[in-house]
C-alpha cells in the first residue's frame, strides 16, 4: 500500500508510531516531513511517500486488504496493490470496453503503479498492470505477474484524447510492461536489450520493424486476464480487435474509427484510438492469442 498526503487508517497509525510522532491515523504535512527526514537519514530516495521500498526498509508491512492476492476461476493470481484514494476515480461504473496498453518502460509492475501515485495530474492509471522481463535478462519474477491498482468499479484516465468520453469512463484497461520499439538493439532510454527479447516484424508497424517482445508468460497471463474480465464485466472480448485480426491481420492494430468513437464495444488497443501511439504492436503470438479467444 502507498501512503501519502491525505491517506488514513491503521497503516498510517502504525507508521506514525514507528516515526515517534502523534498517532492520529491521518497522513498530513507533519507525517510527510517525518517520512522525508527518515528516508534521507536511511539512504532512500526521499519524497515523503511510503511505498514498498520504504515499508521494507522500516521493517513494517502493510496490513491493508489492498495488498492481498486472489486467484481467478481460470487460475490467474492477481495481487492488489492499490493506489491511494484520489489517485483513481471512484465508481461504480460498468465497463463496456477492454483496452490493452504497454508502458514503453520498466518491467516492474509495482514501479509502474507507484509512479502513477506520484503523478500530479491525478487518476492516470489502468486498473491492471502486467509485469515483464528485465531487458538486461535479470530473472526477478515480475514476468507475467498481474497487479490490480484500484478496486473493481473504479476507473482511471488511460486513453488520453479520444472521440468518446463515455468510452473513457466505461472501459477497463491493462498496461503491459514493455519497452516498445527498439532501435539499434537499445530502448528509447539507451539500455541494451537482451537479444532473446527482440522481435522483428515481417511488416513495419508505425515506422518500426524491431520491437521488445511480449514474453510467453505475458501472453499467457494476458489471455487468462481477458477471459476473466469478459466473465467479470460481461464484455464480448471477441468483438473489436480480435474480429478485425481475422479479416486484416496485423493491419487490424491501426487506427479505427469504430474504436475511436466507441461504436463497437469489445476489446481494443491504444493504437486503435490514437494515430500517435505505439501500444500495442502486432506480434504474431499476441495476434494468435487474440484470435483464439
Amino acid at each position: 500500500m502507498i501512503l501519502k498526503i491525505n491517506s488514513t487508517g491503521h497503516d498510517v497509525k502504525e507508521l506514525q508510531d514507528f516515526l515517534g510522532i502523534t498517532s492520529d491515523g491521518h497522513f498530513g504535512p507533519a507525517t510527510k516531513e517525518a517520512v522525508f527526514k527518515w528516508q534521507t537519514q536511511n539512504g532512500l530516495g526521499a519524497d515523503g511517500i511510503v511505498g514498498p521500498n520504504t515499508w521494507d526498509a522500516m521493517g513494517l508491512a502493510s496490513t491493508d486488504e489492498s495488498e492481498k492476492t486472489y486467484v481467478t476461476d481460470n487460475g490467474l493470481p492477481i495481487t492488489r496493490h492499490f493506489l491511494p484514494h484520489g489517485e483513481y476515480k471512484a465508481g461504480p461504473v460498468k465497463p463496456e470496453y477492454v483496452f490493452i496498453h504497454h508502458t514503453a518502460g520498466w518491467h516492474n509492475p509495482y514501479k509502474t503503479i507507484d509512479n502513477w501515485g506520484k503523478d500530479t495530474r491525478g487518476a492516470v492509471a489502468t486498473e491492471f498492470v502486467l509485469g515483464g522481463q528485465s531487458v538486461k535478462g535479470n530473472d526477478d519474477n515480475y514476468d507475467g505477474l498481474v497487479l490490480q491498482s484500484f478496486p473493481e468499479g473504479g476507473y482511471g484516465w488511460h486513453l488520453g484524447k479520444n472521440g468518446s468520453q463515455h468510452m473513457h469512463v466505461h472501459s477497463v484497461g491493462i498496461e503491459v510492461n514493455n519497452f516498445g520499439q527498439i532501435v539499434n538493439g537499445k530502448t528509447w532510454a539507451g539500455t541494451t536489450v537482451d537479444r532473446s527479447q527482440i522481435v522483428v516484424l515481417e511488416k513495419p508497424f508505425r515506422g518500426h520493424s524491431t520491437w521488445h517482445r511480449y514474453s510467453d508468460a505475458q501472453i499467457e497471463s494476458l489471455h487468462k486476464w481477458i477471459l476473466f474480465i469478459a466473465e467479470r464485466d460481461g464484455i464480448d472480448v471477441r468483438a473489436g480487435l480480435p474480429a478485425l485480426i481475422k479479416e486484416k491481420g496485423a493491419d487490424a492494430f491501426e487506427f479505427n474509427e469504430d474504436a475511436y468513437y466507441g461504436k463497437i464495444k469489445g476489446l481494443w488497443t491504444h493504437t486503435n484510438t490514437r494515430k500517435d501511439k505505439f501500444d500495442m504492436f502486432p506480434q504474431q503470438e499476441l495476434m494468435d492469442m487474440l484470435v483464439s479467444l
